[in-house]
């Protein structure tokens, strides 16, 4: 059997599908499994062992005649099922106009005549972590290839490998970039590309950087996409110290493999935390607008920083009033937890 499975759009929930990929390769060990995704997915999936190929698109904004071109290049992949994780209709045009036999996805955006096997969204759905909405996509397709769904004992993995090479290379990328690559790496991810109201204060960023530095000897990194490079720059600049502003200067693959040598990644809601997550960094990700249960880390190796105020979760994007979900947040008490992890990795040996 070939499987053809349509990855996210966006880092964040292509983490958040690895469960339910993981899931499918146990129930299919045999299957041929392709992913259908971003050129920049392959930044995250390069070394997983439940893939057997990568199929790369550049935008999900083409048009109707580069529609039909991937359709025909699909087609020629003779696959026989399409499991369509978004919920687009463009996604699944592309496996209804490729002719892959069974279709299984979502019911929304008016695209139920192009799935053959059309899964209603669950009740649960606002309730329960993003992950168990893919895993259930996922449990529907094994049930109605296989008759059952054996797998939903298996606990959910989010894990990604990451080669010895791309360590390797990731410790040298950090001497290229002005580091010490015998001191203990911690990552600060200061940025949000989709929320400013997600970004706790660059001045508290800069604040945790120098309480770090003071305490212990590493190597401090701002990580994060070029669109975020501005925010970095600004931590840089208030901070005065000698911070190693890579933001906007690395690919997706690169900073996948920086995190995974890190001893502690430090960010906002931003999707690297679930990429830091993935490779088992021990990830501090301070929360303020959003709803923790749903989106945050998956893992146990992540924790939530929050403190409850009376108008959190909002949801906006921009806050109206004083931004306290994030002012509430001392550097004090984030500085606390990451001197600790430092102090447990350096006796641990």
């Amino acid at each position: 059997m070939r499987i053809l499975v349509r990855g996210t759009n966006w880092i964040g929930d292509a983490v958040m599908t690895i469960p339910a990929m993981r899931r499918l390769r146990r129930a299919f060990p045999a299957a041929h499994i392709a992913l259908h995704c971003r050129k920049w997915a392959e930044g995250i999936f390069r070394d997983v062992d439940f893939l057997d190929e990568i199929i790369t698109f550049q935008t999900a904004d083409k048009g109707l005649n580069d529609l039909r071109t991937e359709a025909t290049q699909i087609r020629h992949g003779n696959f026989d099922v399409a499991v369509l994780f978004p919920n687009s209709f463009r996604s699944a045009a592309l496996p209804w106009l490729g002719k892959i036999p069974r279709r299984f996805g979502y019911e929304k955006e008016m695209r139920g005549f192009m799935l053959t096997d059309r899964v209603a969204i669950p009740e649960w759905k606002s309730t329960r972590h993003e992950v168990y909405y893919y895993l259930n996509l996922v449990d529907e397709v094994i049930g109605s290839l296989e008759g059952h769904a054996d797998a939903q004992s298996e606990p959910p993995d989010i894990s990604i490998a990451v080669s010895p090479a791309r360590r390797d290379d990731a410790r040298k990328l950090i001497e290229t970039l002005g580091g010490d690559p015998g001191l203990p790496i911690v990552a600060l991810g200061c940025g949000s590309t989709n929320s400013r109201a997600k970004r706790w204060p660059a001045e508290r960023f800069a604040s945790l950087a120098s309480q770090i530095l003071d305490r212990n000897a590493a190597n401090l990194v701002l990580l994060g996409s070029e669109d975020e490079s501005d925010v970095a720059e600004n931590v840089h600049s208030i901070s005065g110290r000698n911070l190693i502003n890579a933001a906007g200067k690395t690919s997706l693959e690169d900073a996948v493999a920086l995190l995974a040598v890190a001893s502690v990644f430090v960010s906002n809601d931003m999707a690297l935390a679930h990429l830091s997550d993935a490779v088992g960094t021990p990830t501090l990700v301070i929360f303020g607008p959003a709803i923790p249960q749903t989106a945050r880390p998956f893992s146990d190796v992540a924790e939530v920083i929050r403190v409850q105020v009376e108008c959190s979760p909002c949801m906006l994007r921009d806050c109206p009033i004083d931004h306290r979900c994030m002012t509430a947040i001392e550097p004090d008490v984030v500085g606390k937890r990451v001197l600790d992890i430092l102090e447990r990795d350096a006796t641990n040996g």
